[in-house]
């Protein structure tokens, strides 16, 4: 089994996502999670670019890594002057990481019209760079920015920037699809082509403009690389970066090749959403591997199927990278969901039991009312605890009220109070917001932060609303839906009711209670 090299490099490349604002605490909790996901190697950032990036980097010196290699970032030195005398190579060598990583120009149309040099300077640039960082004993992985447009364009010259950076010392050279555009069959034929000229470990950093990162990636391993750069959930500028979670996912269970540590790999959908949330960019639930719909089944025919042997309908078993399987009830999937949910309850029952009828009949009823649970996964198992008695709440409602207020500025406001009894203390909370329903949120958290100190956790991610009666005009019924998400997991919750604030009201609950349950199972 070859061993492939993973790269993150989440904290540089995919923090220039647009909606991405890491803090240096941000990157200082993620970097101790890939260090704890069995990462190899972790890029930080560019410490000579922006001060955030210098902070983080000093805090680490304090307490280094466990297991992975950090790594900061650069490009070659600036034209005109030598590496020892450019203060982004101090900066550089001040981060005190074991590894460096600088990107070089490859591409003769970028080292004419964007570096505005000549192609031999470049050359000696390139030399000087990788030759200096090597006296400071550091490990060098050098990326060729353009690699596969440079080849493209002009193959000789690409390939004397990445023998240059090789002859310097560098450990890694690293073949950039900077702008996302070149298909699998053209990274592997590249790769097959210049391989025998290159002694030192080869590296691949694709990026997703054309949606093809992660197959661009696995064809440059199958062709030879051997270090894999990328991000986590695909973070990164454009349209992201080769996601490294569904690398992962394929190179480990496909292709055989280790990645993270075998004992590690239960623990990416945890890594995964982790990332996600500290980022504040939710997982998509088509996610492969990680997603939460990534083993979710519907049809009563793939149900059933399913049950009688899991290969039926799914590729893997989901427990290898710490997902699980799901069944979602709707009008394709009759009693099969209820029936296995119920048995996950330790309530046997099958088909042709009266408990199976009462419980379809029971859904059938709120589906008729417009609840629809196959987007409401949490309020689906929060309904069969109920009716089949297995469920008891972790506080009471006695009374809430929500203000609302638009002042003649324009400027709208809103304040929820409330009381509720938990563990039997009565509680009083109040909180304001721009809007209604998170002004409601936050008052009830703060009832119940202190008994439930994890739902600090916990955040909304999502929420819409659906008008099931337009005729009704602004009398109609709503049904407002709520996603959630901790550092595990994601799940939805449902309410229904002709007051939009109730129905909120509703779905809010589930949410908090259904964290609550999951969390008290632990």
């Amino acid at each position: 089994m070859n061993k492939v090299f993973i790269y993150d490099t989440t904290l540089r490349d995919g923090s220039q996502a647009e909606g991405i604002s890491f803090t240096v605490l941000d990157k200082v909790k993620i970097a101790r999670r890939l260090d704890e996901a069995g990462v190899h190697y972790v890029e930080g950032g560019w410490p000579g670019s922006n001060p955030k990036d210098k902070e983080f980097f000093a805090l680490m010196q304090k307490e280094p890594l466990k297991s992975a290699k950090l790594s900061a970032f650069s490009s070659t030195r600036r034209k005109g002057i030598k590496a020892e005398d450019d203060p982004n190579y101090k900066e550089l060598i001040d981060a005190k990481t074991p590894v460096v990583c600088i990107f070089g120009k490859t591409w003769d149309m970028h080292v004419i019209d964007v570096l505005k040099t000549t192609l031999e300077d470049n050359l000696e640039i390139i030399r000087d760079s990788v030759s200096f960082l090597k006296k400071k004993k550091r490990e060098v992985v050098y990326d060729a920015e353009h690699f596969f447009d440079g080849y493209k364009n002009n193959p000789a010259y690409a390939l004397k920037t990445i023998l240059a950076a090789q002859k310097a010392g560098a450990d890694t050279i690293v073949l950039c699809d900077t702008n996302g555009g070149s298909l699998p069959e053209e990274i592997a034929g590249i790769i097959d082509e210049i391989k025998s000229h290159v002694t030192a470990q080869l590296g691949i950093h694709a990026h997703n403009d054309c949606g093809l990162g992660v197959a661009n990636s696995l064809a440059a391993v199958e062709a030879g690389c051997l270090q894999v750069q990328g991000t986590f959930n695909g973070f990164g500028e454009r349209c992201g970066n080769a996601d490294l979670s569904t690398i992962i996912g394929v190179l480990s269970s496909k292709l055989d090749y280790q990645t993270l540590p075998k004992n590690k790999l239960k623990d990416l959908k945890d890594t995964a959403y982790f990332i996600a949330e500290v980022a504040n960019l939710p997982i998509p639930d088509f996610h492969p591997f990680t997603g939460h719909s990534a083993f979710a089944h519907k049809a009563g025919v793939h149900i059933d199927a399913i049950l009688k042997n899991s290969k039926a309908y799914e590729h893997l078993d989901p427990a290898v990278f710490g997902n699980h399987r799901r069944f979602i009830t709707s009008e394709l999937a009759g009693k099969m969901p209820l029936i296995q949910k119920a048995q996950e309850l330790a309530v046997k029952i099958d088909k042709k039991s009266p408990e199976a009828k009462e419980l379809l009949q029971a859904l059938q009823k709120k589906e008729l009312e417009g609840y629809q649970f196959e987007g409401a996964d949490a309020s689906f198992e929060l309904f069969m605890k109920k009716h089949l008695k297995k469920y008891k709440p972790f506080f009471t409602l006695e009374g809430f009220r929500v203000h609302t207020e638009k002042k003649a500025s324009g400027a709208a406001w809103a304040e929820a109070t409330i009381h509720i009894e938990v563990k039997g203390e009565k509680r009083f909370s109040a909180s304001d917001s721009v809007g209604p329903v998170e002004a409601l949120d936050k008052a009830l958290r703060k009832a119940l932060i202190k008994a439930y100190p994890s739902l600090e956790h916990m955040r909304l991610t999502d929420y819409k609303v659906r008008v099931l009666d337009t005729k009704d005009g602004t009398s109609a019924k709503v049904r407002v839906l709520i996603e959630s998400q901790d550092e595990h997991d994601a799940w939805s919750t449902v309410g229904v009711h002709e007051n939009i604030i109730e129905a909120s009201w509703e779905a809010l609950v589930d949410s908090v209670e259904y964290k609550l349950l999951k969390d008290s199972k632990k």
